[in-house]
């Protein structure tokens, strides 16, 4: 009964606001009014483009030369201006019937940077001290610093965030997943620039071998996120922002000491117009190695191409045009290395070929009457050929997504409305039995509204109509209180998540290995909740996050007697709570960053609950740099990852806790030329110098390896240059 409520309040939101744009204007040209002539100018005096000057209901941009003009109804009223990187302007002006009145406003630039950091991923494109959703943005200087250690792909750059765990899931092939805040890979949805061009569902090998040169920043929303993005995102979301054009030449060029290389040209430009471009390609390599000398490739090598055009339009008016198309090619080769055999004494390879191609399309329209009209679009087709020793696995992944929605501000509410349709398709080959179309229309609303001036409320609703599983009705509420110079915020929602055959498990193992889905397999159903105080003094940022949250009807894999595998519903919620401790130094030259998360993860396996395997409960991190722009910058990080409970492994039932610690150097040769030196995990923290990787007998589902808790690799260094033309 209270599902009908719920559901009956959010419909009533959606047709106030639809009947709120609608009947707005007519209502209005029936009143007296005005109209207010606004210039806007920085403190030079010099006009100021694009700003945001609201009033009543009317919301329009500034010209090239920094004016705009309103009509407005006559009277008192409220009028705001926004920019980016200054400080938002607020006055009450007289607007007289059937006259004009005439503003000059003068924005002062922000004192603080971070403060000009925009979210695209809630979709009001709010500044992040304005949101009263948690988002966690992982900015450019930090994209610097990764690419300079793991060039090739962003593992590294979300494995080193707090709340974000990257864990192998197919060690032979160094296939990973994200896991957030303690919840499965699987639930994680990650995109790029709002467009899941991945697919709907990542699986372990995919998204993680993307190149960070071309990131503007990257944005993580924790929890339960399915009244933004809908059934994928159930864990939370992932967002690949891309840089903007503007005039740019780099190549990057890299070598480590495990045999791997990586070239990367980045070009990009934003000529005289509304046009820009950018061209992202790499070339990544890297060879088989054994680095414990057992036969069996701790990293397997691989061949990879990658290539990411994009084109930008934007008029300056509130019009733009973000195209994008993609496409990977790798091969990538484990197991027995050379002549090595396994325990059995028989050789085994494991290989994956994998081809992706994508497109996708984003816009923004701004009406006469100041309404935000959005659309975009995504299509993405991967094909896999999986050779699992003497089994070869072929198949088909294809994603199909569309969306449309309308946003205002309506004096205090600041909204959306919209609708969406996805399809997501698997077709396998050689394996029988588990091909599935998902189709998901959907239609969603969000209603931000300050209530004072230190107090802002959002609420967030989607319905998706699934072709499968049904109907989901998916609610989240959050609100921002200021209370200086604390910031608090609070946020809760729940969520859905489809069932597909790729768990973590399966994905390590093959389909083959799976016995056919049971006919009364039920969606998972998803809550969470969050509280988060945050204060900034100075240099200083400090931030405290409570989070708990629950799955139920979980989707469980669970061993037959016969060695294959079996998925079902499990009767009992996987549980999560924890806390996250993040604190900031910002004082140049210096950056100091440290984090430390506390987190408890459990679900019931035969009657009994225990902790989920391979969640430490306890991970701590310190990184701090040094920069200067003539020179360069230099920087060390220590990692802590504690104990990690295990599952089905013959050495050991609990990990041991291990230290990473990390160097790197960046020097400034020339104006144009940089050079860098990166040396990870000087400690030689490595999972196989305190338990072997490789079984001694061949598990029930057909695995030779161990599950992955540490690393594997241990000690390495890289090296680079990078050259600006």
């Amino acid at each position: 009964m209270s599902a009908v409520r719920k559901s009956g309040r959010g419909l009533n939101v959606l047709a106030f606001l639809v009947a709120g744009f609608v009947l707005g204007p007519e209502v209005a040209a029936q009143e007296p009014t005005g109209r207010l002539l606004a210039t806007v100018v920085n403190p030079a005096g010099e006009p100021i483009e694009g700003a945001r000057i609201s009033a009543a209901e009317s919301n329009v941009l500034s010209d090239v030369e920094g004016r705009a003009t309103l009509v407005l109804p006559a009277g008192r009223t409220t009028v705001r201006v926004a920019f980016l990187g200054f400080s938002p302007w607020q006055e009450g002006v007289d607007v007289p019937a059937g006259g004009e009145v005439t503003i000059r406003v003068v924005l002062m630039e922000e004192a603080i940077e971070i403060e000009g950091v925009v979210v695209t991923s809630t979709r009001l494109n709010r500044r992040i001290e304005d949101e009263p959703l948690r988002v966690e943005v992982i900015g450019r200087e930090e994209v610097e610093e990764k690419i300079l250690m793991t060039p090739g792909d962003i593992a590294m750059l979300l494995n080193e965030t707090a709340g974000l765990r990257v864990q192998p899931t197919a060690p032979s092939l160094g296939g990973a997943s994200v896991r957030i805040q303690g919840l499965r890979g699987r639930y994680t949805l990650i995109l790029s620039d709002g467009l899941p061009l991945y697919g709907g569902q990542s699986g372990a090998l995919g998204p993680l071998q993307i190149p960070p040169m071309d990131l503007g920043q990257v944005e993580v929303i924790k929890g339960v996120a399915s009244a933004l993005f809908g059934a994928t995102a159930l864990g939370g979301v992932v967002n690949l922002v891309s840089r903007r054009p503007r005039p740019e030449r780099e190549l990057l060029l890299n070598g480590n000491t495990l045999g791997g290389g990586d070239a990367i040209l980045w070009l990009a430009d934003d000529p005289e117009g509304p046009w820009g471009w950018s061209l992202l390609a790499g070339l990544h390599g890297q060879q088989k190695a054994d680095v414990d000398d057992d036969s069996w490739a701790d990293l397997p090598s691989f061949r990879r191409v990658v290539v990411r055009p994009r084109l930008v339009w934007d008029n300056g008016a509130g019009r733009s045009v973000l195209a994008t198309v993609g496409g990977m090619i790798e091969d990538r080769r484990g197991g027995t290395v050379d002549n090595g055999l396994t325990p059995a004494g028989t050789p085994f390879a494991e290989e994956i070929s994998t081809r992706r191609a994508d497109a996708g399309v984003l816009g923004s329209y701004l009406t006469g009457s100041g309404r935000f009209f959005s659309w975009r679009g995504s299509g993405s087709f991967q094909e896999h050929e999986h050779q699992f020793g003497n089994v070869l696995e072929r198949d088909q992944h294809l994603t199909g997504f569309f969306e449309a929605s309308l946003s205002g501000i309506d004096g205090a509410h600041n909204w959306v409305v919209g609708a969406a349709l996805q399809s997501d398709s698997y077709e396998a080959e050689d394996v029988t039995g588990f091909d599935y179309t998902h189709n998901v229309p959907s239609l969603f609303a969000q209603d931000e509204v300050g209530l004072a001036s230190w107090l802002l409320l959002s609420a967030s609703a989607r319905v998706d109509r699934h072709n499968e599983y049904g109907t989901f009705f998916s609610p989240r509420i959050s609100a921002l209180i200021r209370a200086d110079p604390w910031t608090v915020r609070a946020s809760a929602g729940s969520g859905y998540f489809a069932p597909t055959p790729f768990t973590e498990e399966v994905e390590s193992v093959g389909l083959s290995r799976l016995a056919p889905l049971p006919g009364d397999l039920e969606a998972e159903r998803g809550r969470s909740a969050s509280l988060d105080v945050g204060r900034q003094v100075g240099p200083v940022e400090l931030n405290l996050t409570l989070f708990a949250s629950d799955v139920r009807d979980p989707v469980m894999v669970e061993q037959l007697p016969e060695g294959g595998l079996m998925m079902g519903n499990g009767k009992e919620p996987v549980r999560t709570w924890g806390t996250e401790f993040l604190g900031r130094y910002h004082l140049e030259p210096f950056h100091v960053t440290g984090t430390y998360a506390y987190l408890r993860a459990t679900e019931v396996v035969a009657g009994l609950r225990r902790e989920v395997p391979l969640t430490p409960q306890h991970t701590a991190g310190i990184v701090g740099a040094w920069e200067e722009e003539e020179w360069g910058r230099v920087g060390v990080e220590f990692y802590l990852t504690g104990h990690q409970e295990l599952e089905n492994d013959p050495y050991r039932t609990s990990s041991r806790a291990y230290v990473i610690l990390g160097f790197l150097a960046e020097h400034r040769l020339r104006s144009n030329m940089r050079v860098f030196l990166n040396a990870e995990n000087i400690f030689d923290a490595r999972q196989t110098r305190w338990s072997p990787l490789v079984r001694p007998t061949r598990a029930p589902d057909g695995r030779w390896t161990t599950d992955v808790w540490g690393p594997l690799e241990g000690r390495s260094f890289n090296a680079g240059v990078r050259w600006s033309f």
